[in-house]
């Protein structure tokens, strides 16, 4: 059970670097240093998995798999297989606090293909141990990532038709074909897995646990959807007969069309969760504490017949509900998992996230609403039980100081008169809804970094259904300085959640803003 706590999201690609995106780096080894000091117990992360479209982590190409863009070029540098100048000289571009992924994507990639081809993997026994111990995904992901580039880099299913549907002799022809181009992707996950166990383990010897998150659903251009189609709902053909999404509400008139595959739930249940067992296992060994998105999914899911162009038409379907967290928890024993139980919640939601006895989340943006909504009730924060996890904005809202310039009028009033303060200018006010936050009964406390920035929403991560504007947002070194440091650690020890000493605090120097 985790105890009164506090913890920082930030996700590996916004850690600073010099090589065009976030990575296992020397920085990343500074952030757990820098999280230490400032009594953080948690460092919440997005997804690890390779990104496919729209560069999001929830659509991968595979949900076993790490991103190579997260390898680390500086200890490929200290490896003797890149030299600094080749990576200096690649072009990752030119704004200071953005990912430009076109570029990252070009200049990325032949970089570790060097690597690769100066590695000499084949003769290294702890690779070939990697590859004994995680060929029964490996295998399938290396020849998807390889062929896929032979088809330059169309979706599965518009390949031929030999290799679409796994004939054996198409499957054996491309093994051989492709072997050099195979080999490539399995050394990549070799260096990702390597270089992230080390990271971890530096983390959690300082005394910070890792929060992993996981998509509910994998993406139709996987290779878990190629290799084994049986796990969803796909027809004769391998194409989906329907995919997932959200209904329409009060934020998107036409619902979110997701479009990822449906798990074909009998299945499932038919052959004991066995491939839920692998993935929760897999997710168990990469992080301490595992977030599973949209967990109302395995209630109900929302199921858009394939083909429609928005989410209007899709009707719920029942889900596994707890027998599949019972099966696992018999196959694997407890471990410590967050329900992501947001969005449109039914009784029957409420009734599996209690049953499971996971922690769910509340989000203090969804708190307030001049309209009177019961659901908002649910987010202030004198509301919140104890076992939940509390956070100001998540990877899909607004940053916490974007939101407050952003709410009507009435909602901002609403909100300084439940936080009784009327005083405190409103550049300043995102400290206040922080500590209102921390001084919850919530458990577990994790503030985005961005909110505790005060960055606006150029600092956003994610806003829903649009592509092309996300996932871009990095940190530069300049902006962990020591005195945001000491702010984090007295706003944590004020509260009770620092994991570190903090000293009295002097009178005449008030760490934030005047109450009202």
């Amino acid at each position: 059970m985790m105890k009164r706590s506090a913890g920082i999201l930030l996700p590996v690609s916004s850690l600073p670097s010099q090589y065009g995106i976030g990575c296992f780096s020397q920085a990343a080894y500074d952030f757990v240093d820098w999280l230490r000091d400032a009594g953080q117990s948690y460092w919440q992360i997005l997804p690890l998995f390779p990104t496919s479209f729209g560069d999001s982590p929830y659509q991968s190409f595979s949900t076993f798999a790490g991103n190579p863009y997260f390898i680390s070029l500086e200890a490929l540098i200290s490896e003797g297989v890149l030299t600094r100048e080749e990576c200096e000289s690649a072009g990752f571009g030119a704004e200071p606090d953005r990912v430009d992924y076109e570029k990252l994507y070009n200049a990325r990639y032949p970089l570790l293909r060097l690597a690769y081809q100066r590695s000499d993997i084949s003769s290294n026994p702890e690779y070939q141990q990697f590859l004994a111990e995680n060929g029964w995904w490996l295998s399938d992901y290396a020849l998807f990532m390889a062929v896929k580039a032979r088809f330059n880099g169309a979706p599965w299913i518009q390949w031929a038709e030999d290799i679409r549907l796994r004939w054996g002799f198409a499957l054996d022809y491309y093994r051989r074909e492709l072997y050099f181009d195979i080999e490539f992707h399995q050394y990549l996950q070799f260096k990702f897995f390597q270089q992230w166990r080390k990271l971890k383990d530096y983390a959690n010897a300082q005394g910070i646990q890792i929060i992993g998150d996981i998509p509910i659903y994998a993406a139709m251009d996987s290779a878990d959807a190629w290799a084994h189609p049986d796990l969803f709902q796909l027809d004769g053909k391998n194409l989906p007969t329907a995919v997932a999404g959200c209904p329409p509400d009060g934020f998107a008139a036409d619902g979110q069309l997701w479009g990822n595959p449906l798990y074909r739930w009998e299945y499932h249940r038919d052959t004991g969760y066995a491939w839920w067992i692998s993935r929760l296992r897999h997710c168990f060994e990469l992080y301490d504490v595992t977030r599973i998105d949209h967990f109302r999914g395995f209630d109900e899911y929302y199921a858009i017949p394939y083909g429609d162009t928005t989410a209007a038409n899709g009707r719920w379907e029942k889900g596994p509900g707890i027998e599949l967290f019972q099966t696992v928890e018999r196959a694997l024993g407890p471990h410590q998992v967050i329900a992501e139980d947001l969005g449109y919640m039914t009784d029957s939601v409420r009734q599996l996230v209690r049953e499971s006895g996971f922690p769910n989340m509340k989000v203090l943006e969804f708190a307030f609403d001049s309209r009177g909504s019961d659901e908002a009730s649910d987010y202030l924060p004198h509301n919140y039980p104890e076992n939940c996890v509390a956070y100001t904005g998540t990877h899909d809202n607004e940053t916490l100081a974007g939101w407050i310039n952003s709410i009507t009028a009435e909602d901002r009033a609403l909100a300084r008169e439940y936080l009784w303060d009327q005083r405190t200018p409103q550049k300043d006010l995102h400290w206040s809804f922080i500590a209102l936050v921390m001084r919850s009964a919530a458990r577990l406390c994790v503030i985005p970094m961005q909110d505790y920035m005060g960055l606006d929403n150029r600092g956003r991560m994610n806003k829903p259904s649009t592509v092309g504007t996300n996932w871009l947002w990095w940190l530069r070194e300049t902006d962990l300085t020591p005195e945001l440091q000491q702010k984090i650690l007295r706003i944590s020890a004020l509260y009770s959640r620092s994991a570190k000493k903090c000293m009295k605090a002097d009178p005449s120097q008030p760490s934030g803003p005047e109450p009202g």
